[in-house]
Formats: structure tokens, C-alpha cells, sequence
């Protein structure tokens, strides 16, 4: 996974892709579905330590699947994951 770029920093696309997976492995332990998952923003921190890494997407669970009435917003979170290592350091809500 871990792709670096000559000073020793993780690339763009193993950035996004770390924040995905770490995503993608927490809804078995809660009773929703991710929908509609898409990259909003990526930003190196200012001490070029951090990739920021913005993903939206829509939550639902398999009584609101069906309902085509219920309104849908999307929820939006900030990885932070450590340049070098690629490890994911923490992930919080997007406020807009």
C-alpha cells in the first residue's frame, strides 16, 4: 500500500486509501451500511506530517434502505493519517 515520494511521504492515493479502508472496517461493528462513499478533500498539515483526508458519504440502516421517502444527508470525516508511516491517527466529524 504504502507508496512514498522522495522525501520519505506516503502519495496522495495510499493516503485516501488508508483512511477508506480504516472506514470501511468499522461498520460490522455497528448496525449501518455506508452508501455513496466519495474523497471531498485531501490537505497536507502545515508541518507536512499529516495527509487530512475529507470522505462524504450516506449512512443507513436495513429498515431506511427501503424507504425511498426518508431523507438523505451526508455525513463527512477527517482522517489523519501520519505521512511517513501511512498509519491512520484519528478520524472526526466535518463540521460544514
Amino acid at each position: 500500500m504504502e507508496n512514498q515520494t522522495k522525501n520519505n511521504r506516503i502519495d496522495v492515493p495510499s493516503a485516501v486509501l488508508a483512511a477508506k479502508d480504516y472506514l470501511q472496517s468499522l461498520p460490522g461493528l455497528f448496525e449501518y451500511k455506508i452508501k455513496e462513499l466519495r474523497l471531498e478533500e485531501v490537505e497536507l498539515s502545515e508541518d507536512r506530517k499529516y495527509w487530512l483526508i475529507t470522505l462524504g458519504f450516506i449512512t443507513t440502516t436495513a429498515g431506511e434502505e427501503e424507504s425511498f421517502f426518508l431523507k438523505k444527508e451526508r455525513d463527512y470525516k477527517v482522517f489523519k493519517i501520519h505521512a511517513e508511516t501511512g498509519e491512520v491517527e484519528s478520524m472526526k466529524i466535518r463540521e460544514l
